[in-house]
């Protein structure tokens, strides 16, 4: 590495700042982002005073290396972010989080260069990342060109780069081969066709369009990996990570949904003899005592996947056993029946707290549109990855488990 890199630092904004008092800056806006749902919703996207406010807050360098001016906060911590700003806003959480947490991939798998040149001069990087490969990166004099629109790159309102997956050419016929890019703002286009979807409508998952955009050669890569920062997280696998950001997403969604469903039993009666508020019938408090129980354990799996997450890259780091293809589909799929224990309780509290709750405007049926967007998102499909488990597990694919 060059002199110039080996002492490039950026410095932090709060060294002093710790884990917690992030998270409780997040509980702080959760009053605030519930009052502005309606409007976030019919813009498509929060408004730029709360991302002003985000970045104040330090949101958006969770995990970012504190080399380039990041926290380097553990996951675990980040995934408590996800669940404080998700119960204010699920919409809001979701654009947040999935433009924060690639920090954490740039981090990982980008040479030192890539990442000096995106995080820039003062750290300030938010990127959305599209796992589907619907562009292609072509070698060019001097580095890559890459061309192709990718749907739902949730983040990129407020975006300074852009995470495409991408086609790259085969090293030998008649394979495939994908890659991850990095793209600066200058270089892509946001459509305005974000909004007419059932739910999640301000989460800012507008597609991305990039032409001719030339990068230079360390900014695509075909495989993860990276010690740059000594820092055994940044050493790890990326199906995991990515599904516990949204299965703690969805467990602060899945507390909005409790909070709102117990603000409507204390305001609202039963409907037959003996007529009696409704937290003081017993059907009322199974259901909230069972959605309190589902969602406390999809949070659970959450964040003991991120504790695991990190034990499993230190020990592969400290030169033990490395973090295996099994240990991350596990991980994966655990958190993934966290996600349908959260679908599950919201549906329940849905079809139970009465036809006025469906209404347009009603924050529960806001809550219920939004979870069926990550109910229908392919991650979310835990019968396709249990069967890729399982073929792990029997030794059938995947290499070593």
């Amino acid at each position: 590495m060059s002199s110039r890199l080996d002492q490039r630092s950026i410095s932090v904004p709060e060294p002093e700042l710790t884990p917690e008092a992030l998270i409780e800056r997040a509980r702080a806006m959760q009053p605030r982002l519930r009052q502005e749902q309606h409007e976030t919703e019919l813009r498509g996207v929060h408004s730029e005073a709360l991302h002003h406010e985000f970045r104040k807050a330090g949101f958006y360098r969770c995990v970012q290396p504190r080399r380039f001016g990041g926290y380097e906060f553990d996951l675990k911590t980040f995934y408590r972010l996800a669940i404080e700003l998700a119960r204010g806003d699920p919409s809001t959480g979701w654009c947040v989080i999935l433009g924060a947490g690639h920090a954490f991939t740039l981090g990982s798998y980008f040479s030192e260069q890539a990442q000096a040149d995106a995080f820039g001069p003062d750290g300030d990087f938010c990127a959305p990342c599209v796992a589907a490969p619907t562009g292609t990166a072509t070698p060019a004099r001097g580095g890559w060109i890459i061309n192709g629109t990718w749907a739902y790159a949730s983040g990129a309102p407020y975006a300074t780069h852009f995470m495409p997956s991408v086609i790259m050419p085969a090293e030998k016929p008649g394979e495939s081969r994908t890659g991850l890019g990095i793209v600066p703002r200058s270089q892509w286009k946001m459509l305005d066709d974000w909004g007419a979807i059932l739910g999640m409508r301000g989460s800012g998952s507008n597609s991305i369009k990039v032409e001719e955009a030339l990068v230079p050669e360390t900014h695509v890569v075909p495989t993860p990996g990276s010690r740059l920062h000594r820092n055994p997280m940044y050493a790890g696998r990326c199906l995991s990570f990515f599904h516990g950001e949204l299965v703690s997403l969805m467990v602060g969604l899945g507390y909005a949904a409790i909070d709102e469903y117990e603000k409507i039993i204390r305001a609202r009666s039963t409907l037959f003899p003996p007529v009696t508020p409704r937290y003081l019938h017993y059907d009322y408090q199974r259901i909230l005592g069972l959605a309190l129980g589902m969602v406390n354990a999809a949070e659970r799996l959450a964040l003991n996947a991120g504790d695991l997450y990190m034990e499993y890259c230190r020990r592969g780091f400290e030169g033990g056993k490395p973090f295996s293809l099994r240990e991350d589909l596990e991980l994966f799929t655990s958190t993934e029946h966290g996600g349908r224990l959260v679908w599950e309780a919201v549906e329940m509290l849905f079809r139970t707290a009465g036809t006025g709750a469906a209404k347009d405007g009603q924050r529960l049926q806001r809550y219920y549109r939004d979870i069926s967007i990550y109910r229908g998102h392919i991650s979310a499909q835990y019968e396709t990855i249990a069967q890729r488990l399982a073929l792990v597990h029997l030794g059938l694919a995947g290499g070593p488990s």
